[in-house]
């Protein structure tokens, strides 16, 4: 009686969410890509991931003063899964879920907290399960029945939009892939995740425990490793290699690999602030995912930064103001969200200047994809969505512009500085493309090209 129920609401789930378009999550199936060039090579250097935005699990615990709604949990015993619960995509759920993930930020002390009553905790730091599913909810033999049956729907759902190629797990791909060449995983390959809701100038205790872990991978292999990147992990990545000595950098660090990295910030982070973007999810409007997405610190960091863009650019043109790089503190503002222009100030000057890493780099990236670099509202803005874009080159999220700032190293720093533009790779394909992974494969065993900049096609 029990299953027979849970089957008859997953259905009735399944089909209503079957003519949603754009759906996606990252982790909800195996990986289904397998290396062919097995190698197994104890001399190839350790490998360190750091992902991106959104990246990697968070974990919470609560004892609430209040509740936003009489069906959430005011108080649990354990830590519960906070990113990605699959809960969260339901209506009721993403009150509860937005009043858990939100941090709460003091103009006075410039300083970030959870919500009163909830503690955030990054699990797996140093294990790389974390950024390679997403949830719980993945298709093994770990699930118990009624999640094997939850996942099982949601494959379906992906298969019936189509969408199950690009997102078959997060680093899943990589991290199976580096496995069938010989290395081990939370040994030879580990992760360090981090609450990514918060900027780097909040993340001292993160950077101490990536620096001891990077020396003890060292210690442990007594080589050098890689360190990896995706996305706005790259930029913390950098930040993290500002602080620490050429001495430091020179024993301990082979090389820094990036993919897809916004150096300099991204447009779609002034759409995301201004009106949201519910990335797809059935049953979530762009404005109710907007309450969660301006409760970080990391958003408005990552507000285009002025090595990018001319001081007359418009990001966001309206009926009554177009705003530019120049106009961030009305912009905020104007959408009613003046604690943005506070955490903009403090994350500005993080990365100033974009000097080199002071490491051996190299630099990955998609081109060859329309990206918006304008949005045009109507005069419900900032309360409805676009009416329309202006689009530039990219890889569908970030600007070739921002993308490319890597190439202004060259010649700047004692280590080589390699480029390599990949055709028509969308951002987070980036992480799961067979060429990709294999160039990975190229560096880690010694075999990587000589040439300044290569366009994959």
């Amino acid at each position: 009686m029990g299953h027979a129920h849970c089957c008859t609401v997953l259905l009735i789930v399944f089909l209503a969410l079957q003519q949603a378009a754009g759906f996606w999550l990252f982790d909800v199936f195996p990986s289904s890509f397998k290396t062919q060039n097995k190698v197994s090579n104890n001399s190839t250097p350790p490998v360190l991931i750091v992902p991106g935005t959104a990246g990697n699990q968070l974990e919470a615990k609560i004892d609430k003063p209040s509740r936003v709604h009489w069906m959430c949990y005011k108080k649990t015993d354990d830590f519960f899964t906070l990113w990605i619960d699959l809960n969260m995509f339901m209506p009721i759920g993403i009150n509860c879920w937005i009043d858990n993930i939100r941090i709460v930020y003091n103009r006075t002390t410039r300083k970030s907290s959870n919500s009163a009553g909830v503690s955030v905790r990054v699990p797996g730091f140093g294990q790389t399960y974390t950024v390679e599913f997403l949830d719980n909810h993945k298709l093994s033999g770990e699930n118990n029945h009624n999640e094997a049956i939850f996942s099982y729907v949601f494959f379906l759902i992906m298969i019936s939009l189509n969408e199950m190629s690009p997102f078959p797990g997060y680093f899943n791909n990589m991290v199976t892939h580096l496995v069938n060449m010989g290395y081990v995983r939370n040994e030879s390959v580990r992760a360090a995740p981090y609450d990514f809701r918060v900027a780097p100038n909040e993340q001292e205790e993160y950077f101490a425990r990536l620096k001891k872990l990077i020396e003890d991978m060292y210690e442990r292999d007594q080589q050098p490793l890689y360190i990896l990147g995706h996305s706005m992990g790259s930029n913390y990545i950098l930040y993290f290699l500002y602080q620490q000595t050429q001495a430091w950098k020179d024993k301990y660090i082979k090389g820094f690999i990036s993919l897809g990295a916004p150096w300099g910030g991204a447009v779609k982070t002034l759409r995301v602030l201004a009106s949201g973007e519910n990335l797809g999810i059935p049953l979530v409007s762009n404005i109710k995912i907007r309450e969660q997405q301006r409760m970080t610190t990391t958003n408005p960091w990552m507000l285009p930064f002025e090595e990018v863009w001319p001081t007359d650019h418009v990001f966001i043109s309206t009926p009554l103001f177009n705003y530019t790089r120049q106009d961030y503190q009305r912009f905020f503002k104007d959408i009613d969200f003046e604690d943005g222009w506070f955490m903009w100030e403090d994350t500005r000057n993080l990365t100033a200047g974009l000097p080199p890493p002071g490491v051996e780099m190299y630099c990955f990236y998609g081109v060859g994809l329309l990206t918006p670099v304008t949005y045009i509202y109507d005069d419900q803005f900032p309360n409805a969505d676009p009416i329309d874009y202006v689009y530039a080159d990219g890889d569908d999220t970030v600007d070739s512009l921002s993308l490319g700032l890597c190439k202004r190293w060259r010649g700047k720093q004692a280590q080589p500085v390699h480029v390599k533009e990949f055709r028509s790779m969308p951002h987070m394909e980036i992480v799961l493309n067979r060429k990709v992974i294999n160039v990975v494969q190229s560096i880690l065993e010694g075999r990587y090209g000589e040439e300044d900049s290569t366009l994959m096609n």
